[in-house]
């Protein structure tokens, strides 16, 4: 397919000043009304918010820099709803459901990037094909997905927070998570091989170029093992 990683367009990144502009003032809010922790949530995300950044400036030639500018963009947005519209609700509220909505984006998230990702690592040894970057990013999402629970216990037994309300809570979020997963991964899987969206005949055809050059390329190498071989 065609790369586009080290590109980031004029419309993602007013809407990545616009989010963090958003994030800082809700965190300014917080602290001028008491909450520290609001504050300190909304520094932290802002420096979440600049991850594509830093794989570009520090990334150098490893293959973290070939992660696309859209990653960033959806994980920016899941920030914003996280912690800006979560945090508020769960603060000022008595609405008790927000969690589900949150660990279900998470996981349409961490199943989007995983996929790309493992193609990514990959690359240099050929196309993974979609069953094992499908296998891998479901995976990847549900061990995001444990780490944060792990998270979330650590931080109960160690500062008395309520962050796990029992293990109904935890499965919730489990479950939530893994659906996301489950629906994104198969979604991402469909677009990447051009089996849905408005450009499935041009991705088909890159893929097929691909392949074709792949076939190529142990070709070639094929005969160069024979003709070797022969030469002896």
């Amino acid at each position: 397919m065609t790369k586009t990683y080290g590109y980031l367009s004029k419309n993602q990144r007013i809407l990545w000043i616009c989010l963090r502009v958003i994030i800082l003032c809700w965190g300014i809010y917080g602290l001028f009304h008491g909450s520290v922790v609001e504050f300190l949530e909304a520094i932290f995300a802002i420096i979440f918010t600049h991850l594509w950044d830093f794989f570009q400036i520090f990334g150098t030639k490893s293959f973290i820099i070939e992660v696309e500018a859209s990653t960033q963009t959806m994980l920016s947005l899941f920030i914003f709803i996280g912690v800006c519209v979560g945090s508020t609700i769960n603060n000022r509220t008595t609405f008790e459901h927000f969690d589900i909505v949150t660990h279900f984006a998470s996981g349409v998230l961490s199943a989007w990037f995983g996929y790309d990702f493992a193609n990514i690592i990959y690359r240099k040894r050929g196309d993974l094909g979609p069953a094992m970057s499908s296998l891998f990013s479901l995976t990847f999402a549900l061990g995001i997905a444990v780490g944060w629970e792990i998270y979330e216990f650590t931080m109960d037994s160690i500062y008395g927070m309520t962050l796990q309300k029992g293990n109904t809570d935890t499965m919730v979020d489990f479950i939530s998570c893994a659906l996301g997963a489950v629906i994104t991964m198969l979604l991402v899987a469909f677009l990447r091989n051009g089996i849905i969206g408005k450009d499935k005949e041009k991705v088909k055809e890159e893929r097929q170029l691909e392949n074709e050059k792949r076939l190529l390329k142990d070709k070639l190498y094929k005969e160069y093992l024979d003709s070797k071989e022969s030469a002896e």
